[in-house]
């Protein structure tokens, strides 16, 4: 991994531990993030966090939406910043947002815990160095066509602007199959955590599409190596304006949430193996 130094193992052997807020994400525990896909008003995103806030350890929600169509929900931009910022306030989860562009790394960031860089922009090289340069913590997602060479070579670019703070995360990519959204790549999980130090997350949401194939396939990513999962909810997901079908109910949370910590502790009396 000549080409990639920084994030290499090779350059820095012990796990990085990236510190957002005061939740820990690369240590013992795995790190729940968890909130609707975007934020559509102020009792909607305070509904969703008053009750997944004893089970999750990382607030998301968007505020900027890239979309693939022009007319569908853009997001509330910096008005839904300030409730992702007063959801905090409340009910102490830390929050992970999305930014699209350079010219909103200031705003996101003045807003956000951990900036996020979604998967249609993991190879907008000016704007991850532009993240890279600003120090905060930063979600990096793979592209739904990257592999797993461009992923690392992307953040790459941010931890040579001077940022070490960096979270990987798969969230399927693109195939021949139709029956999911996209494709999750569970092997991607131990590869990269063998190839670099940086922690490495899970979306089952954006990967299946579907939300009862989302439970299953955060169990397997967690058996497989990751170091959490990163989950879309919804009070109403039929009402819902971006991603509804994908969406857990907070009961669902709840107990999904429940049945990751039992398994991570299995995992770690058994020493990462899932068959003992």
């Amino acid at each position: 991994m000549e080409s990639m130094p920084l994030v290499s193992r090779a350059h820095k052997p012990e796990d990085t531990v990236v510190q957002v807020g005061q939740v820990k994400i690369g240590g013992t525990q795995p790190v729940l993030i968890a909130g609707p896909c975007s934020v559509e008003d102020g009792q909607q995103i305070m509904e969703i966090a008053a009750q997944i806030k004893d089970c999750a350890h990382i607030l998301r929600g968007g505020a900027f939406k890239p979309r693939t169509s022009p007319y569908s929900f853009q997001g509330l931009g910096e008005e839904g910043l300030r409730l992702l910022a007063e959801a905090r306030r409340r009910f102490g989860l830390p929050v992970v947002t999305e930014v699209l562009s350079e010219e909103e790394v200031e705003l996101v960031a003045a807003y956000a815990d951990l900036i996020q860089i979604g998967a249609r922009n993991m190879q907008n090289y000016a704007l991850l160095k532009k993240v890279g340069a600003q120090g905060k913590p930063v979600l990096l997602k793979r592209g739904f066509a990257a592999t797993i060479e461009e992923l690392l070579l992307s953040a790459e670019y941010i931890l040579a602007s001077g940022n070490g703070q960096v979270v990987l995360c798969e969230r399927g990519i693109r195939t021949f199959g139709s029956a999911t959204r996209f494709t999750l790549d569970l092997g991607a999980v131990p590869l990269l955590r063998e190839l670099t130090h940086l922690p490495v997350i899970v979306d089952p949401s954006h990967a299946a599409g579907r939300w009862n194939l989302v439970g299953p396939l955060a169990k397997a990513a967690l058996a497989a190596g990751a170091q959490g999962v990163m989950v879309e909810v919804h009070s109403r997901p039929q009402e819902a304006l971006s991603d509804g079908p994908q969406a857990l109910k907070p009961e669902r949370f709840k107990s999904l949430a429940a049945q990751l910590t039992a398994l991570a502790q299995f995992l770690q009396v058994t020493g990462g193996k899932a068959d003992g």
